[in-house]
C-alpha cells in the first residue's frame, strides 16, 4: 500500500455513490478513507475502506439548515482527523462543505460531475468548478458549461 498519498472519496448515497464506487480499485493502492450519507444502503455497505457518516442532506426539506451545519461540523472533523491529500468528489449537496474545507486547507479537489446530467450543469457542480483542482465531465455536451472541465469518457 502506498502511504505516501491518502485520498478521501466523498460523494451522497445512491447514484452519486454508485459512480463513486467505480474508482475504488483505482486508488485502492493508497491510503483511502470514504465519505457518504449514511441511510439503509450506506448502514449495508461492506467495504474494506474506513468510511465516515454525514447526514443525509435534502434541499427541499425543513430540517435543511440544521443538517447541513451538522455536515459543516462533521466534515471539518473528518478532515482533521483524516487529513487528507486529495479529495474526490462525485457530488452531491452535502460533499460541497468538506470539498470546500479541504480546498481552504490546502488539499486538492478532484470532482466528477454526475453521469445523470447530460445537458445541464448540476447545482454542486457549480459550485465546486470554481474551486476544484481538476473538473472532470462525463458528457462532452457540458463543456459549454464548464470550459475549463476536461472530457474523459463515463465512469460506468
Amino acid at each position: 500500500m502506498n502511504k505516501q498519498l491518502k485520498v478521501g472519496l466523498v460523494s451522497s448515497t445512491g447514484g452519486h455513490f454508485s459512480e463513486l464506487m467505480q474508482l475504488v480499485s483505482d486508488v485502492s493502492a493508497y491510503d483511502c478513507f470514504i465519505v457518504t450519507e449514511q441511510n439503509k444502503i450506506s448502514d449495508a455497505m461492506d467495504s474494506d475502506i474506513h468510511v465516515h457518516f454525514l447526514e443525509q442532506q435534502e434541499r427541499r426539506k425543513w430540517s435543511f439548515f440544521r443538517v447541513f451545519m451538522t455536515n459543516i461540523y462533521r466534515s471539518i472533523q473528518i478532515l482533521r482527523k483524516e487529513k487528507p491529500d486529495v479529495i474526490i468528489s462525485t457530488g452531491a449537496g452535502a460533499t460541497v462543505p468538506l470539498c470546500l474545507f479541504a480546498k481552504w486547507s490546502g488539499r486538492k479537489v478532484i470532482y466528477i460531475e454526475s453521469f445523470a446530467n447530460i445537458t445541464a450543469p448540476t447545482m454542486t457542480g457549480r459550485i465546486l468548478y470554481r474551486f476544484s483542482d481538476k473538473f472532470y465531465i462525463q458528457w462532452e455536451e457540458l463543456k459549454k458549461y464548464y470550459p475549463k472541465a476536461e472530457y474523459r469518457g463515463k465512469i460506468f
